[in-house]
């Protein structure tokens, strides 16, 4: 994996605020951009950062955090781990996908969409994802 690059969309005073944490890779890269392109005409800030970044983040000042991340050697990455551990009580708010070379692994006790790395599964997990991202971002924004 390589890392994400960091970036922010939109202004940061609009009221919804949306992170996405991720990591560097095609699939990764193209998903990240699908998700950023179905909210920038919206009103939400957005801001994509690597997953390295996590430690530094309170998850309060956002409405919404999308964690993307793959399992390697059987397991999540430890930037990930910790960050769900030290956060729990605010996984209401977070959005994981994790992908891995069986499409099914994720950590135990979270909830979590799972899949295979595939290019054309994008469209799928976008709409997924979006339609779980509308319900946190609780329809504060308008397109």
């Amino acid at each position: 994996m390589s890392e994400a690059s960091e970036f922010d969309k939109n202004s940061i005073s609009l009221d919804s605020k949306l992170l996405i944490a991720t990591q560097g890779s095609k699939f990764k890269n193209r998903l990240t951009q699908e998700v950023v392109a179905y909210y920038k005409m919206k009103e939400v800030y957005i801001k994509v950062i690597d997953i390295s970044s996590l430690e530094r983040i309170n998850p309060i000042n956002y409405d919404a955090i999308l964690l993307v991340h793959t399992w390697a050697y059987w397991k999540p990455p430890t930037n990930v781990k910790l960050y769900i551990e030290r956060h729990r009580e605010h996984l209401d708010r977070m959005v994981i996908l994790t992908t891995s070379g069986n499409g099914t692994s994720k950590m135990k006790g979270v909830d979590a969409f799972t899949g295979e790395s595939r290019i054309e599964d994008i469209p799928h997990y976008v709409s997924t994802i979006t339609k779980k991202l509308d319900s946190l971002l609780g329809g504060n924004f308008v397109n």
